[in-house]
């Protein structure tokens, strides 16, 4: 079953958590485009997050949830948010999110983990979750090893819970590949970087759209952080800083702050642009029903002329 019948909404795509990106004005932009929006807690604290709950509950009838990272030094509060709003759907990265999995899943919350292993996700399975996403290192962000073409079906074939593919997908014929795969639906950010409504600084929308095949590197691999963004000034440095042997420490001053100053000031030079490899497919600002519709119907033919061609 698709994640879109399970859900009842209209297309099988989850908006991707991204930290001080995935807003209330995103989140309820995607839900009533069809999808399912998320409000990315990784930027906030308490009292915003709720303050975008709330905005989002005003902005959309549709459904979204609340993307959690459980490394964040304010977690136990904002898992509590979460319950104390009524929030329906959370998915959960950078940790296992067992401390929270019980009273989550008495006020009937789906829980969504976000993993690139495969003994990681039958154990949040066995935990509870009722759904994986599964991503492959083609995503932007904080990334792991795995391609999603290798993954999500070594997944679909080890858990009995609908596996949602994350990383690498921008366009129909990559969703007929996730299907094709096994997975029950999609997660996707970096083409809706590229949206009329992402809260984004015009100058990282125009980096995205003008970025090809080979302009993402993965930044921290080798101290064990890795991170894929946009190949700009700072990442060159980083990753030769990296390369000499820099420390943690060292390498730090080059990314602290680095991805607000993408996000709110536009600075492509010395910020953080993070963003998948797909970003070389993404050539144009669309609104996001427009990014959906066109995404299903380059599916739709797809399906069609691979039933042809058989």
């Amino acid at each position: 079953m698709k994640i879109n019948e399970i859900f009842n909404i209209k297309y099988p795509f989850i908006q991707g958590g991204m930290a001080n990106i995935a807003t209330a004005e995103l989140a309820s932009a995607v839900s009533n485009a069809g999808g399912l929006g998320l409000i990315a807690a990784g930027g906030m604290n308490v009292d915003v997050l709720r303050e975008n709950i709330r905005k989002c509950r005003e902005m959309t009838d549709g459904l979204f949830g609340v993307n959690l990272m459980l490394m964040h030094p304010q977690i136990d509060d904002l898992a509590q948010v979460v319950l104390d709003e009524g929030v329906k759907i959370v998915t959960t990265g950078a940790g296992m999110p067992s401390k929270y999995m019980d009273d989550w899943k008495k006020a009937g919350i789906k829980v969504l983990p976000v993993t690139s292993s495969v003994m990681m996700a039958k154990k949040l399975q066995d935990m509870g979750a009722d759904m994986i996403i599964a991503e492959g290192t083609e995503s932007g962000g904080h990334v792991g090893e795995m391609t999603t073409m290798a993954v999500v079906p070594q997944m679909v074939d080890a858990l009995d819970v609908p596996v949602i593919a994350a990383g690498g997908i921008a366009s129909g014929r990559q969703l007929a590949a996730a299907f094709a795969l096994g997975a029950s639906g999609v997660q996707m950010g970096t083409v809706l970087l590229a949206s009329e409504e992402c809260p984004i600084h015009q100058n990282y929308k125009d980096a995205v759209i003008k970025s090809k095949d080979n302009d993402t590197i993965v930044t921290g691999r080798i101290a064990g952080t890795p991170v894929r963004i946009l190949k700009n000034a700072m990442a060159r440095e980083y990753v030769k800083q990296e390369k000499k042997g820099a420390t943690v420490m060292e390498l730090e001053k080059y990314t602290l702050g680095s991805l607000r100053r993408a996000v709110f000031d536009g600075d492509t030079k010395t910020g953080s642009l993070m963003a998948g490899q797909v970003s070389g497919m993404v050539n144009e600002i669309r609104p996001i029903a427009k990014i959906f519709e066109d995404i299903y119907s380059e599916y739709i033919e797809t399906v069609k002329k691979l039933a042809g061609s058989v």
